[in-house]
């Protein structure tokens, strides 16, 4: 009976060995670090955020992406698509939070993300009937996008981060960025699989051992930072309502709906789970309940991470996903686990 049993589970429900399960959730981690820390950076950098305030940011949004992705991966009532889908920030919500906190500060970004993720709750249903209008073409151009108006942010932390800082674009500054530039490409055009996955973050890794080296850094910070941070709601202020901000994340939402059901599709069909409407209204539904708590917990909206989901054109980048035992949710629920113990890791300098 039991070997029935066995047979009938779908191996994206399998619960894996302790210790595989333990090596291939911190390998979902390893592949998305990277990406999920440069949100919070990238907004605490642009609004002038004292360092404290960027870790407490940077552990709210990790804390986060594990509470998204244990919502997404193993569901509960009509919420979650119970396929292996890493949660993190989406990028897309990155410039309109900018102009949102620099004309009504950081409490308008929290009040429009709470509003959007009802929106996406709610709207979830409705938006499903539209899968059929979202080929791999129309998603791959709105990422595009989002990548060129990033640009900007990308030229800005090359100089240094600062405008008016004096030594902004100077060429040790312009050296380190160059250097990780390089070490990066070098790591995911040479490795191969997982490796090549992580060239962004082994790039980072890199660049501040020769920043190290040279006398750039500054750890100060990090000796003064506590090992375990709570994270607290609300902790910059109740949120604020503006209209404006309220439509722009609103417009972000959307969007994110829309990469999101190309991750769902490309997704379902490497692990065998077919996506219907049903599925998908599940799977959008926790991107509104998830940038909701998001809201809550001083993060940010909330999607399927596309670095280690299949749909990612790169091979090296669908190599996670499409592995046969990372495809597993039980690798995920490991993850997301990993996701709330890593507070120390926000104590890593910029």
């Amino acid at each position: 009976m039991n070997e029935n049993l066995t047979k009938r589970i779908h191996p994206v429900d399998e619960m894996l060995p302790a210790g595989r399960l333990f090596a291939y959730g911190l390998q979902h981690v390893l592949a998305m670090y990277a990406g999920a820390v440069a949100v919070p950076i990238i907004i605490a950098q642009t609004l002038h955020l004292s360092p404290a305030e960027l870790v407490h940011l940077i552990n709210a949004d990790l804390f986060s992406c594990g509470i998204a992705t244990l919502i997404q991966t193993l569901g509960f009532w009509k919420i979650g698509a119970r396929i292996p889908m890493i949660q993190g920030v989406t990028f897309a919500s990155v410039t309109p939070m900018i102009l949102i906190g620099a004309e009504h500060g950081i409490t308008a970004i929290y009040g429009s993300i709470l509003i959007a993720g009802l929106f996406t709750f709610f709207i979830a249903p409705f938006f499903s009937r539209f899968i059929r209008f979202f080929p791999p073409v129309v998603t791959g151009t709105i990422i595009t996008i989002i990548g060129i108006t990033l640009l900007p942010v990308a030229v800005n932390w090359m100089g240094g981060g600062n405008p008016k800082s004096p030594d902004f674009a100077s060429p040790m500054n312009l050296f380190l960025a160059f250097i990780t530039l390089v070490i990066i490409i070098a790591i995911y055009r040479c490795g191969k699989g997982f490796l090549s996955n992580v060239s962004v973050l082994l790039g980072l890794i890199g660049g501040t051992i020769i920043a190290m080296i040279l006398g750039q850094t500054n750890f100060a910070e990090v000796g003064n930072a506590a090992w375990i941070g709570l994270v607290t709601p609300f902790s910059f202020g109740f949120p604020t309502f503006d209209i404006g901000s309220i439509l722009s994340m609103i417009v972000v939402m959307i969007v994110t709906m829309v990469e999101t059901t190309g991750d769902c599709i490309a997704i379902g069909s490497i692990v065998g789970r077919p996506i219907g409407r049903s599925r998908l209204a599940r799977c959008l539904r926790a991107d509104g309940l998830s940038t909701f708590i998001g809201g809550i917990l001083n993060s940010f909206p909330y999607t399927a991470f596309a670095r280690t989901s299949a749909s990612s054109p790169s091979p090296a980048s669908r190599a996670v996903s499409s592995s046969p035992r990372l495809a597993s949710s039980s690798s995920l629920w490991a993850c997301s686990r990993r996701w709330r113990l890593s507070s120390p890791l926000s104590r890593i300098p910029s």
